[in-house]
């Protein structure tokens, strides 16, 4: 293509909806005397995930949520870890909680998911919201995939009749975003394939995509000439890549390549400032949604 790609700017769409999520949280605190509540527990000093929460934490105080972090050690036990779930289900002022994923090695990520109590999961990750979402029944919706499809709302993308290309199967991006974009709605009505480590031939999938989500976790994964001329891809993937010429000694880098990739799209999401923002953001509306 001619020219340079739309880019599909999170942080933008993040912003936007962060000025109604804050007045709707003012109007929440104004009915029932106190703010939404979100709480985050974040398990041993990974480098990323103590990133990522204090971002989420930072974000509620910017619409007026009240936030608590929740420190606890590397060396927790799952049950000490399942009994503090049960706590956090129970306090009344809470009105939703994460727990920030990977966990160590010796605790079972799914046992400690399907402890949360569903109306609290603003993650959406309870088997519940999982089954709700399937349905198109009310519930909370995944941060990931919720938040691709708000910014393809902002943007307007077309979807309707739309072949999207989903790369990665991950019960947290690739399968959920399957089905959003499957759903009877907008965005969505899509016919989708769910392309992943075992499909054939992958390029021939891809070069097929009006809309490419690929969400591999492999940096640089897709190049140029897997995509189809005019598509719109979106971005998932965040890497750092160690770099001596930058000041922190890394850059971050996407599941796509983006410099070969860019002359061939009509719209794409940047790394970072694209899906990561909306990741956060969704996050906040489900916690609105929880208040409520």
């Amino acid at each position: 293509m001619t020219g340079s790609p739309r880019l599909l700017d999170g942080k933008r769409c993040g912003d936007a909806l962060k000025t109604d999520i804050a007045t709707q949280a003012a109007a929440v605190k104004a009915m029932r005397g106190r703010a939404p509540h979100l709480a985050a527990v974040l398990v041993g000093n990974d480098g990323a995930s103590k990133t990522y929460v204090e971002a989420k934490v930072k974000a509620c105080g910017t619409v007026g949520f009240r936030s608590s972090l929740i420190r606890l050690p590397e060396t927790i036990t799952e049950e000490e870890l399942l009994a503090r779930v049960r706590s956090l289900n129970a306090d009344p002022d809470l009105d939703g909680f994460i727990v920030q994923l990977p966990l160590p090695a010796h605790i079972d990520a799914d046992r400690v998911l399907q402890a949360i109590d569903p109306q609290k999961d603003v993650d959406g990750f309870h088997p519940q919201n999982v089954g709700n979402m399937v349905l198109g029944l009310p519930g909370f919706l995944p941060a990931t995939p919720s938040g691709i499809c708000e910014l393809l709302k902002f943007y307007h993308i077309e979807t309707a009749g739309k072949h999207c290309v989903v790369v990665g199967r991950s019960n947290i991006v690739g399968t959920p975003v399957s089905i959003l974009l499957s759903r009877n709605a907008y965005p969505g009505n899509c016919t989708v394939t769910l392309a992943h480590s075992r499909t054939k031939d992958l390029p021939s999938i891809t070069e097929q995509a009006d809309i490419l989500v690929v969400a591999i976790g492999k940096p640089g994964f897709i190049t140029g000439d897997m995509v189809k001329e005019g598509a719109v891809v979106v971005d998932v993937g965040i890497h750092r890549i160690p770099d001596a010429t930058k000041k922190n000694g890394f850059r971050l880098e996407g599941d796509v390549d983006y410099g070969s990739v860019r002359d061939r799209c009509s719209a794409i999401t940047p790394v970072p400032g694209g899906v990561g923002p909306m990741t956060i953001t969704s996050l906040l509306l489900n916690t609105l949604k929880a208040a409520h």
